[in-house]
């Protein structure tokens, strides 16, 4: 792989595959799904190396691809991988081509731009993990906006249009800032060093001081907390999930939502250390408080999406509050919930589109009994359903026991408020299942309903797959991440320790120390 563009074609196959559909006539629908599910399918076979090539606990970035883009600014066309993006991207590439095969009977309109749409957002999603200059970062964080809102706003539900421009104007507002804080990290570089740059490193060589982290931060942290989205910037997130067709909101759960939580490992974090820490309490306190109150708001839903949109708000919590713990055990259950929460609630959401395809109903009171005419669709929504609540033996029970671990180690009543979440989440899930499932059958329409066709089996089997591989061998996951993991750590410390140690003010234009510059503090 040594002189393939691999990261290139990673990311740029799901937009030609969308140029490809876009080339044929709107009335082949057999033939676009076809392609559609060729191009999803030869992205994650393209993926799956990264599996067995990356080398956990190698220094620097692996796979690295650099070449010149904008030579006059300073950015360049520079990707690379560790193992946080490297779990990220195969999360993404496999439930891409579930939401495309999960889609075929859910599309009633415009297939050929609904699934251009989808793949033109999995080349603007992998480009987002992989970059590492952060003009190129920026300009794939902003790439997928545009298809997000085109599935939301032409495919999804009465309120789409309204849902759509909330979702655009929310992360838009937070992304500006972003872009005023890379500016402002740009100008601060070039002043210090005299070299114009984007690139990630460098800025991980930046000396920054505490007052001037505080703002960046700030900056940086709101565009990721609307993605995530922490309390009380999620309002957005259950119109968008509500209104969004069945993929889009898999998609939008699943991956797009961890763009925020990458973002605070890979960016807010190392780059502001000083400032994490300040703000840490703050951080924690939302988390904690989004984890009841996600809770307790998806208890007394009605409505079956709504409900699993909710709990994403209470789930995501737990990566936030497992992230800003700062040791190595919060940071591991952070990832291994991100990676579970893009599993189970991913796999909720399509359980959720099967039963609406068939009823065009998404109300908890128009359903009951349904295990008896829908047994196999009930099994899988039962594994499902425990893999969110966390049961051992589940994927999400390992992240959820890891973060409250890391947790507790840092502050025991963070982990005491935490836990209650854990137990909310069995209330409501269980409640709601025994209300879709359990009992007599009370509407007459549920009782001719049809089971899992084979191909919804087939979506819904490498999901049952992860949800017990994960569960009983999770070793396999976290020895990819964790090296990567540690050494975000070991540079947010080394970075907070210079900080603390530079005069709070600096004549503008004056060189840091070369002390200052420590070797082995950037990958």
């Amino acid at each position: 792989m040594a002189h393939v563009p691999w990261l290139t074609l990673l990311i740029f196959l799901p937009l030609a595959g969308a140029a490809l559909i876009m080339l044929l006539p709107p009335s082949r629908g057999r033939a676009i799904r076809g392609l559609a599910t060729g191009v999803a399918a030869a992205e994650l076979v393209l993926s799956l190396p990264l599996w067995w090539l990356l080398v956990p606990g190698q220094t620097g970035w692996q796979f690295e691809e650099r070449h010149p883009w904008l030579p006059l600014l300073g950015a360049s066309y520079h990707l690379g991988a560790d193992g946080i993006s490297v779990m990220l991207v195969l999360l993404t590439t496999v439930l891409s081509v579930l939401a495309v095969v999960g889609s075929y009977t859910a599309v009633e309109k415009r297939a050929r731009e609904f699934y251009a749409s989808l793949l033109a957002l999995e080349t603007g999603m992998i480009g987002t993990f992989l970059a590492i200059d952060l003009l190129l970062f920026y300009v794939f964080w902003e790439a997928m906006l545009v298809p997000m809102y085109l599935l939301i706003g032409v495919w999804g539900g009465p309120r789409r249009v309204y849902a759509a421009i909330k979702f655009f104007l929310y992360t838009m507002a937070g992304s500006v800032l972003m872009l005023v804080a890379i500016l402002s990290l740009y100008y601060m570089n070039r002043n210090l060093t005299g070299t114009a740059t984007f690139d990630l490193d460098a800025f991980y060589r930046l000396p920054i001081g505490p007052a001037q982290q505080s703002l960046l931060f700030l900056a940086f942290a709101v565009a990721f907390a609307i993605k995530v989205p922490m309390f009380p910037f999620h309002t957005w997130l259950p119109d968008a999930h509500v209104e969004a067709p069945t993929a889009g909101s898999v998609i939008l759960a699943a991956i797009l939502l961890k763009m925020g939580t990458f973002g605070f490992i890979r960016y807010a974090i190392p780059l502001f250390p000083v400032a994490s820490a300040h703000w840490a309490p703050w951080i924690v306190t939302l988390s904690i408080v989004g984890i009841i109150y996600g809770a307790l708001v998806a208890m007394v839903q009605p409505d079956l999406k709504k409900l699993v949109a909710y709990s994403s708000v209470s789930h995501l919590g737990f990566c936030m509050l497992g992230m800003y713990a700062m040791n190595a055990q919060g940071l591991a259950g952070s990832m291994m919930q991100m990676i579970n929460h893009g599993i189970s609630t991913g796999a909720l959401f399509m359980l959720v589109g099967v039963v609406y395809e068939r009823r065009h109903t998404r109300m908890i009171a128009d359903f009951g009994g349904l295990w008896k005419p829908l047994p196999v669709y009930g099994a899988v929504f039962l594994v499902v359903m425990l893999s969110s609540i966390g049961l051992p033996g589940t994927n999400g029970f390992i992240g959820e026991f890891l973060v409250l671990l890391g947790v507790f180690r840092a502050a025991p009543l963070w982990a005491v408020l935490a836990a209650t979440g854990v137990i909310l989440s069995a209330v409501y899930m269980l409640w709601m299942f025994q209300r879709v499932m359990f009992g007599p059958v009370t509407h007459a329409e549920n009782q001719k309903l049809s089971d899992l066709t084979l191909r919804e089996r087939l979506v819904f089997a490498p999901i049952i797959l992860l949800i017990f591989w994960i569960g009983f061998a999770p070793q396999p996951f976290l020895s990819r991440m964790q090296p990567a993991l540690d050494h975000t750590l070991e540079l947010a410390n080394q970075r907070k320790e210079r900080s603390l140690r530079m005069p709070e003010a600096r004549a503008p234009g004056t060189a840091a120390p070369v002390a200052d510059r420590a070797p082995g503090a950037v990958r």
